[in-house]
């Protein structure tokens, strides 16, 4: 059996190893995630250096090993320099990245999930910054469908019929979708999910003497179980075009009015949701949200056509 194999993949993570290493963590299309050494990549002239930074697309060479998989040859697919120039950018696709670890599995094909990260960095590199916030929003919920978490968006989630224009319609996390807000009074508040926590210690089976059961305690979930946020007619039009697979592009090309500076805080309400609508179902928080609502208080802005 081989020793090596190949692999294309994104840089997704990198951490420091060792002296001059550094340990990637790749989205690849045939195996799907991969940690792997770059050997010599924190050197100064390796020629590793730029090919292990983050997402950096390789063909792969990669060697088995006992404990680390360890990159034997890399080159260059693709890479994306001006998401790094901007920190809008990167802050958007730091959170892509992060997304795309929640839902990758090891072992099996990844191609769909790393297609689609390919296409909307790209979207991100190219588009202007102004349109990041709708290219964020556009990836999230493109993502989340691919990975069977699909709101629901025409229908009430409650009452299960579509929704009217003459509505309060607000956005539940834990209904999945629209909801009629004088419907979601009527429903019970769900109970906080717990999880079991374990108390620090050495926990530890001597001789014949019986196992002890460990101590637990139930704690609330940090989750958005009880989140709803209430939309208004311009938000619930940009959430249900998010479907549309071309649409920040088709945005620039007919309509950039409504990636402007009046639009700015609908996107970032949808970005939001979005959020915490995933947030919830991966049960793992976004780290790079945080720096979301800095970013883009000072964005600029597209001109209209």
């Amino acid at each position: 059996m081989s020793r090596t194999y190949k692999a294309t993949g994104i840089n997704l993570k990198s951490s420091p190893l060792g002296e001059s290493d550094r340990l990637l963590t790749i989205l690849s299309s045939e195996y799907g995630l991969l940690r792997a050494v770059a050997p010599g990549a924190r050197k100064h002239r390796s020629s590793l250096g730029g090919r292990s930074s983050l997402f950096v697309v390789n063909q792969l060479l990669i060697a088995k090993g006992r404990s680390l998989d360890k990159i034997v040859q890399a080159e260059s697919l693709q890479s994306f320099p001006k998401i790094s120039q901007d920190l809008a950018k990167l802050t958007a696709a730091q959170y892509l990245a992060e997304l795309a670890l929640f839902q990758a599995l090891s072992d099996q094909p990844q191609a769909e999930l790393l297609c689609l990260l390919q296409a909307h960095l790209t979207r991100l590199e190219l588009f202007p910054t102004a349109a990041t916030l709708a290219t964020l929003a556009h990836a999230t919920f493109q993502m989340l469908a691919l990975a069977g978490l699909t709101p629901q968006l025409t229908d009430c989630c409650i009452t299960l019929k579509p929704i009217s224009p003459d509505d309060e319609i607000g956005f539940s996390v834990v209904a999945g979708g629209l909801v009629r807000l004088d419907q979601l009074e009527k429903q019970p508040k769900p109970r906080p999910r717990l999880r079991v926590a374990t108390l620090p210690g050495d926990y530890r089976a001597l001789d014949a003497q019986p196992i002890q059961r460990e101590q637990v305690t139930l704690q609330p979930l940090p989750s958005t179980a009880n989140l709803l946020l209430p939309l208004n007619a311009a938000e619930i039009d940009l959430l249900q075009k998010l479907t549309e697979p071309d649409l920040v592009t088709e945005l620039l090309a007919a309509d950039s009015r409504l990636l402007g500076a009046d639009y700015q805080t609908n996107w970032l309400t949808l970005e939001r949701l979005l959020r915490h609508y995933a947030q919830y179902h991966f049960d793992r928080p976004i780290r790079s949200s945080a720096l979301i609502d800095v970013c883009f208080t000072t964005v600029d802005t597209i001109s209209p056509a």
